[in-house]
């Protein structure tokens, strides 16, 4: 029987199902979202937010996606955000000034480093126990959970440190953290260049080895996909202008003239750090030896040790990695609120578990994407922005949560039966 239209033509595009409907319910959930907030979510100003609110999720989704492809999980992820944020804001407040002086211009880079480390260091340590002495993850990292968070409040006994370094600042998207409009539209222009690149690039490896092309429509088609989706972004960061009081305190701070039309925000400088991410990890697990070692883990624990590979290894620098990203995704959200706090990142290991899974990652293992994290941050988010704009209490917005990420496990336990 001939396939139906639709399916030859995803065929030829080669497109993954899921990734496909997974953005097709984040339209339906911004639709849906605006539709019952007046028109007020899919606003410039809204989605610019969301994006920036997400990134530190987006950050710690990518690490997710390798920890579960191998079998594990890691519950202590936004304890750790929040353990690490307090020490970079004590850093930044208390420590660092008396040693390299008040205003250094360095100061942030070496906060900045001292919490990538704090969080590689957790990360390994986690791992060793997992990997070495052979407790489970959850009740590793459940433990975790319970000793970062305490060790936030320990730090400061509670008390908040702020205000951060300024150039610090900059990483949580805050005035001055975005890039401006020209440059928003050189970065769309690489991007899409290097979208253009990689297709031709595939194109030749594959008839260099013999493989079976795509079509050359499916070629272009893919290309003008990407190319949208780019523009798309950037048109969207630069639509939105920043209001008359701000745009006068940024060009006095800058020593520049306001524009005839006004100043406009273009992309924030934590979504670019999380698209970065996402495409280092993305080679990682394409492009490496560690990645397809990730993968052949994941498929098959008892194979992979046969096949040479040190497991044990493989998961501390699985769960160092995990605690790298947590440090990065700390200093974007201390940098984003300029200020730390005992209770930064609660609840986000449940905001990074959900994306990972909604991306298509399964706890069987074995399987999972980078982007379909990504995109699931970008859902968690959307959720929850669109039930603040319609006014749904807190509690009411973790049971939706809740119920999403049960179902999510739900739709691909049936996803996997069908296939296998």
């Amino acid at each position: 029987m001939e396939k139906p239209r639709i399916s030859r033509f995803l065929s030829a595009l080669e497109l993954d199902v899921r990734l496909l409907g997974m953005v097709m319910a984040l339209i339906a959930i911004w639709i849906v979202f605006d539709v019952f907030s007046g028109g007020a979510f899919i606003t410039p100003r809204n989605l610019f937010n969301i994006s920036i609110q997400s990134a530190s999720v987006m950050v710690m989704a990518t690490g997710m996606v390798f920890i579960i492809v191998i079998r594990n999980i890691d519950l202590s992820v936004g304890s750790m955000l929040g353990f690490i944020g307090m020490l970079l804001g004590v850093l930044q407040v208390n420590v660092l000034p008396e040693i390299m002086g008040q205003g250094h211009p360095l100061l942030w880079l070496v906060a900045l480093i001292c919490g990538l480390a704090i969080g590689l260091v957790i990360g390994g340590l986690q791992g060793s126990v997992i990997a070495y002495l052979g407790v489970p993850a959850f009740i590793v990292t459940l433990g975790g959970l319970l000793v970062w968070r305490g060790g936030a409040w320990w730090v400061t006994s509670g008390q908040t440190v702020a205000p951060m370094d300024p150039t610090f600042r900059l990483l949580g998207g805050g005035l001055g953290g975005t890039i401006g409009y020209w440059p928003s539209v050189a970065v769309g222009a690489v991007c899409s260049a290097l979208i253009i690149i990689g297709l031709i690039n595939s194109r030749r490896q594959r008839q260099r080895f013999e493989f079976p092309l795509r079509p050359v429509w499916a070629e272009f088609t893919l290309a003008g996909l990407g190319i949208g989706v780019v523009m798309s972004i950037v048109g969207i960061a630069n639509s939105y202008y920043m209001p008359a009081r701000v745009a006068k305190r940024y060009a006095e701070q800058m020593g520049i003239e306001i524009p005839v039309g006004g100043i406009a925000y273009g992309l924030p400088i934590p979504v670019l750090i999380a698209i970065g991410v996402a495409i280092i990890m993305t080679f990682i697990a394409k492009r490496t030896t560690f990645g397809r070692y990730v993968f052949a883990q994941g498929g098959n624990p008892e194979a992979a040790e046969l096949a040479g590979i040190n497991t044990k290894k493989m998961t501390v620098a699985i769960f160092a990695l995990m605690g790298l990203l947590c440090g990065l995704a700390s200093a974007i959200s201390t940098a984003r609120l300029n200020a730390s706090t005992n209770a930064t990142g609660t609840l986000d290991e449940l905001l990074v578990i959900a994306a990972a899974i909604i991306g298509g990652t399964s706890l069987n293992g074995g399987v999972g994407t980078i982007v379909g994290a990504v995109l699931g941050a970008l859902v968690m988010q959307s959720l929850q922005s669109g039930m603040v704009l319609i006014g749904f209490d807190a509690p009411l917005q973790n049971m939706v949560v809740g119920v999403v990420l049960v179902l999510a496990v739900y739709i691909d336990t049936v996803y996997r039966k069908r296939a296998g």
